[in-house]
């Protein structure tokens, strides 16, 4: 016999897991303009509202179950599917963000077992109260939904070149979620335990449980989400720029992913050897290197190897196209040290590398140029400097062509 739900049940569990993944996927996609501190910390509020999301939405759906047993949760279960999520889903927004097409069907992977998995460990709270019985059949189906649904959402939110709306997003990321759970719930059947003492009577009802959980999700989200994005003084000063959906792109043809993109390879390669034709005109002026700090240990960088600069506070951090390394010098002593016809400072906290610019897009008033690099990375570019980047990489492609 199959289990009923309620159908109002059924409808605040979708809510919740909407409304959390559109919070942690808001927090995961300001991931990659994000340094040290600050990218740890909205990797790990990503993570932490899409697990009491998930969590909370699987929670709720059991409260909808209309079971033909009387039953209570055991703690411990209950527990553990909830740290198995926040661990799953954090590998797995931490590999999203890195935007490698490769990282990103592992990262669809990781989120479609781990919700599976919290699901299925969740279950075993109900041991003590029936026996039960999962239809391998709709197992298999559920585990598919979670990974291909949530690998679609990953892909729209973080792969696709015209993003739709967030809430698009987080909309196929709740379908996931909840599809999930319900998918599992259609192959399982429940035996009450002969001889099992009667559960006691509850404190509330599971109505009043499904709104209180949900309540409490919701404002934890919202806690998240005024925590990590950053105010609009804030983001005035030194702004994380999330491209917006369907922005048109006003940047002229000479600039666009199309122009640049066949010759990425080569500029994506280039080596020590490649520096000393750079050096020729400009080595009376401008360094080869730059000296950064890894691993606790004084080291140097090839110019050619940087692909941005990011200034954030008193810390100077130079990306290599795969990681962030510290600098000890100032963002204004970087620039100094850098030739101008290969390095732009795009933003008072920003330097770019031109070579490395796949593509030059609005956002708003500002723009967003996306690097050519392993780990994609976006950097803002402030209104006042944007005209003038433009032209320069217009110049930098005419030249490179002829």
């Amino acid at each position: 016999m199959p289990i009923e739900h309620d159908p109002t049940l059924v409808a605040l569990s979708l809510l919740v897991a909407i409304q959390a993944s559109y919070v942690g996927l808001n927090l995961a996609l300001r991931v990659s303009q994000a340094f040290a501190l600050n990218r740890r910390l909205l990797i790990a509020g990503a993570a932490l509202s899409f697990a009491i999301g998930i969590w909370a939405m699987h929670f709720v759906g059991m409260l909808a179950a209309r079971l033909p047993v009387t039953v209570d949760y055991v703690v411990l279960p209950t527990l553990l599917s909830f740290l198995v999520c926040v661990l799953v889903v954090g590998i797995a927004v931490y590999l999203a963000t890195l935007r490698s097409q490769r990282l990103l069907f592992i990262a669809a992977t990781v989120m479609g077992v781990g919700i599976a998995s919290m699901h299925y460990i969740g279950m075993l709270a109900l041991h003590a109260s029936a026996h039960m019985m999962h239809n391998p059949v709709y197992v298999l189906a559920s585990v598919l939904i979670a990974v291909l649904a949530s690998g679609l959402a990953l892909w729209l939110a973080f792969a696709s070149e015209t993003r739709p709306p967030l809430l698009v997003c987080a909309a196929v990321l709740g379908c996931a979620i909840s599809g999930m759970h319900y998918t599992a719930m259609a192959g399982l059947t429940l035996h009450p335990i002969v001889g099992a003492l009667p559960p006691g009577t509850p404190a509330i009802s599971g109505d009043l449980l499904a709104v209180i959980v949900s309540v409490v999700a919701f404002l934890v989200s919202g806690v998240f989400m005024l925590a990590l994005v950053p105010d609009q003084r804030e983001s005035a000063a030194d702004p994380v720029i999330v491209p917006e959906a369907n922005e048109p792109d006003p940047i002229p043809a000479p600039i666009t992913a199309d122009s640049v993109t066949p010759v990425s390879g080569s500029v994506a390669e280039l080596t020590v050897a490649d520096a000393p034709t750079q050096a020729t005109s400009d080595a009376p002026i401008y360094e080869a290197t730059l000296p950064v700090e890894k691993y606790r240990g004084s080291q140097t960088i090839n110019t050619a190897d940087i692909f941005s600069v990011h200034a954030n506070a008193h810390y100077t951090y130079v990306f290599n196209g795969r990681e962030d390394i510290f600098c000890p010098l100032s963002i204004g002593e970087i620039i100094a040290r850098l030739p101008p016809d290969i390095f732009f400072r795009v933003h008072r906290s920003y330097i770019v590398n031109i070579q490395r610019v796949a593509r030059l897009k609005r956002a708003g008033d500002n723009g967003i140029a996306d690097l050519d690099s392993p780990v994609r990375r976006s950097v803002p570019v402030s209104r006042s400097r944007l005209p003038q980047l433009r032209e320069q990489l217009t110049e930098y492609l005419r030249t490179r062509d002829n």
